[in-house]
């Protein structure tokens, strides 16, 4: 697998202390912000995945995926976003994400999720 880098953007401390520590176990590097503001920075360090929330206080997840997909640098990077509204599937696709997944969801299907979108 390799140590392949995943940002994780979530403004749940607590979804994003379970995932951290999951992926770690697995392997992989993680680095996190709770702030929306401040994906953009974070990823400039190059992460192999993005997993975005939609909703991070005061910031649109589907706004920042259109930012990051609409950049040459960072199009090519996969974005996995997560959201608790399961009606929102359709507009995070529409953003440019690769992938949705609905809160909750198990960690099973995350890692297999994660899998697919790094190879």
């Amino acid at each position: 697998m390799g140590n392949k880098k995943i940002l994780i953007a979530d403004d749940d401390e607590g979804i994003v202390d379970a995932i951290t520590m999951i992926l770690e176990v697995m392997g992989y590097d993680v680095e996190f912000t709770y702030d929306g503001g401040a994906v953009i920075d974070a990823v400039k360090n190059k992460p192999d995945l993005i997993m975005l929330d939609i909703w991070m206080s005061g910031y649109d997840g589907r706004d920042i995926c259109k930012q990051l997909k609409d950049d040459p640098e960072f199009r090519k990077i996969p974005i996995l976003m997560i959201s608790a509204s399961r009606d929102i599937r359709q507009s995070a696709m529409d953003a440019g994400a690769n992938d949705f997944m609905e809160k909750p969801f198990e960690m099973d299907s995350l890692l297999n999720r994660v899998e697919i979108l790094l190879n």
